[in-house]
């Protein structure tokens, strides 16, 4: 794990996860450099510096973007945009629920993104999927070099993830080179489900699950019976059990297991454990529609897999970063052992010797994000050679 502040984990993360969605280190450097005294302050006072630095970043690539069009230089104007956009997310990420212009920033963020993928001309489609009295947006990435319906892969957030986040670590793509396609969505409790329509998250995650396999089978493109669902971090409960209750999913991956989270919520109160974001209990509370501390908890009490696993009966994947400081390896154990009627299930744990040790493999996702794209190929009917 890269660590640029060494007495802030929860800060090392969204640098390490910008690393990961493509950030260039001169730049980490620049905003970084004045944030080591921020770094130990408390959340609030942190975050807003966090903020302005890397903010101010984002402008000036934006504004260098601007130069580029005028010149007509749209493809080095869409790179520009694409990492300005990570670095108004990360700074978004960072703020508390209802920090006053984080509404504002998520805005400016999702326009940007926008722009750069337009620009660049990215093999990547906004989408949006009927739900309810709303809908669930998406990026929809084409499987390269295939004819007729292709598999595709569903992908999910965790607890603060957003869909442009697992867009950027590369996964999709990886998965197009592969002739997979992928719908990356932000399902509620996460994303723009979260902070534009105010969809809060629901243990039983099959509800929204079964409205995108829905959508996918009424499109041409895609192979109704070669739909696949993964989930990173908290998505690796969401997953599990969306697949368990949904059978049209043809396998299922989890990127960093997550059977019991009520047990991890538990360790968190008694100070066990890293957190993910700051401001992290009245961030899950946002999350989940809870009032309060006590109706939070109880609502945690569902978020587990026991009693769930056996109903599955497709290929799964459990994978776990060995050093996960977040979600103990013995969990992702647990997840292998009660997919007792799953064909095919496949454990993999991440060791220093192939990288991705951390959890979700946010120190270094290539060869942990390969080992996926590899499986989910072999296993839908993709490929793996050129």
């Amino acid at each position: 794990m890269f660590k640029y502040f060494p007495t802030n984990y929860v800060w090392n993360l969204s640098v390490d996860l910008a690393i990961e969605m493509g950030a260039r280190i001169g730049e980490i450097e620049e905003m970084c450099a004045p944030l080591q005294e921020a770094a130990r302050q408390p959340d609030a006072d942190g975050t807003r510096a966090f903020r302005a630095t890397w903010s101010t970043m984002a402008d000036k690539l934006c504004g260098l973007a601007e130069e580029d069009e005028r010149r007509g230089r749209l493809i080095s104007a869409g790179d520009k945009y694409g990492r300005a956009a990570t670095y108004y997310l990360t700074a978004e990420r960072l703020q508390a629920h209802g920090a006053p212009g984080r509404a504002e920033l998520y805005g400016r963020f999702l326009d940007v993104f926008a722009r750069g993928i337009r620009l660049a001309g990215e093999n990547c489609e906004r989408v949006e999927i009927p739900y309810g009295d709303g809908h669930i947006a998406g990026l929809y990435v084409r499987a390269e070099n295939t004819q007729g319906p292709a598999p595709i892969l569903v992908q999910v957030n965790g607890l603060d993830s957003t869909k442009e986040m697992k867009y950027r670590v590369g996964l999709p793509r990886w998965l197009a080179q592969r002739g997979v396609s992928s719908l990356v969505i932000d399902q509620p409790g996460t994303g723009e489900a979260l902070r534009l329509h105010g969809m809060t998250a629901v243990f039983d995650s099959e509800r929204w699950a079964s409205k995108v396999v829905d959508w996918l089978e009424t499109r041409d493109d895609v192979d109704p019976k070669r739909i696949g669902l993964e989930g990173v971090s908290l998505g690796g409960y969401y997953c599990p059990r969306a697949v368990a209750f949904e059978p049209r999913f043809a396998c299922g991956v989890v990127w960093g297991a997550n059977h019991d989270w009520r047990d991890v919520q538990k360790r968190r109160l008694a100070k066990e454990g890293s957190f993910p974001v700051p401001h992290y209990w009245e961030h899950v509370r946002w999350v989940w529609g809870a009032r309060d501390m006590d109706d939070f908890m109880r609502i945690a009490e569902n978020v587990h897999l026991d009693g769930v696993l056996d109903r599955i009966t497709v290929p799964f994947l459990v994978t776990h970063g060995e050093k996960d400081s977040q979600i103990p390896l013995h969990w992702a154990q647990r997840t292998y052992d009660q997919l007792i009627n799953s064909p095919g299930r496949e454990l993999k744990i991440f060791t220093d010797r192939e990288g991705g040790v951390q959890h979700s493999s946010f120190d270094n996702s290539a060869n942990a994000g390969a080992y996926i794209a590899d499986w989910v190929a072999e296993t839908l009917g993709g490929r793996t050679t050129v």
